[in-house]
């Protein structure tokens, strides 16, 4: 995968969750999640961003909009459901009825050094 101006990229931990709404809205409903960051990645909430795939048949990626994040001591945001575990709801392709919309959450970085310290700290529990 290479993402668009962006050499270094992470997944989400799999101990992310996130808040959503009661009922989904139309259009991307990543636009109206909140996602649970760990405290250890409090650093890095401005480098989780939504990434969609250029439309062809290279894997370049695109960065849509930024991730809107709350720490764990953060209070919870108002009229949102949740926190519930990211995973198995990333497991998931969303279809259309033309195509797969391909759709990550990604921590994406321009230094390699803010990559390096993200890293070292998804790796740990």
């Amino acid at each position: 995968m290479i993402v668009q101006d962006h050499p270094n990229f992470c997944n989400m931990p799999e101990d992310m969750r996130y808040y959503r709404p009661a009922q989904f809205g139309a259009g991307f409903i990543e636009k109206s999640m909140v996602f649970l960051l760990p405290e250890r990645l409090r650093k890095f909430r401005r480098n989780l961003w939504h990434v969609r795939r250029n439309p062809g048949d290279d894997a370049v990626y695109m960065p849509l909009f930024r991730v809107t994040c709350v720490l764990p001591s953060e209070p919870a945001p108002a009229g949102l459901q949740g926190p519930f575990d990211v995973y198995p709801f990333y497991t998931r392709t969303t279809k259309t009825r033309s195509r797969e919309l391909d759709y990550y959450v990604l921590f994406v970085f321009r230094d390699r050094m803010s990559w390096m310290r993200c890293k070292t700290l998804l790796e740990k529990p």
